[in-house]
């Protein structure tokens, strides 16, 4: 019966209800500190489609390669530093759902780019096989498919 508003403001609710918020002050803090980085991520992958067609290639480039070469290594590092499977705590937080849908984003846009990535690949493997996950990957749920020509024209017609 809460109305609210702002995105952000919402999954942090959604998240704390369900226990994907960490269990104390620090957790928390390495939680949002790892959504605010996946959000800029995030935000690179998303806007590409809207690029201008000359500088779409280009985007897209640069997303990947700020991926692979700023964002990957560090969750890497981050997975492997803390050694419990989870980017913060010993279970499945509000970071990891978000790392997840950012692989495979990314593997939409580029389907090799966690090559060089084994922590990550390892992890997306793990993640995806939560029953809860597993069911919302699977064709015909929620999740919505990368963003097709036809529906992008229909988005920007109304845009404009």
């Amino acid at each position: 019966g809460m109305k609210m508003v702002q995105t952000r403001a919402i999954l942090n609710y959604i998240a704390a209800k369900h226990n994907l918020y960490g269990k104390d002050l620090k957790e928390r803090a390495l939680i949002d500190m790892y959504v605010e980085s996946l959000m800029d991520l995030n935000e690179l992958i998303m806007i590409a489609p809207f690029q201008p067609a000359d500088k779409k290639e280009q985007h897209l480039a640069n997303a990947v390669d700020k991926a692979t070469n700023r964002y990957f290594p560090a969750y890497e590092k981050a997975l492997k530093d803390h050694g419990q499977g989870f980017l913060a705590g010993n279970q499945l937080s509000r970071a990891d759902v978000h790392l997840l849908e950012i692989l495979l984003m990314a593997e939409e846009v580029k389907p090799d780019i966690l090559a060089k990535f084994p922590l990550l690949q390892s992890f997306k493997t793990r993640i995806s096989n939560v029953p809860t996950i597993k069911k919302f990957l699977q064709p015909g749920s929620q999740r919505k498919p990368p963003l097709q020509q036809k529906d992008l024209e229909k988005v920007l017609k109304i845009l404009d």
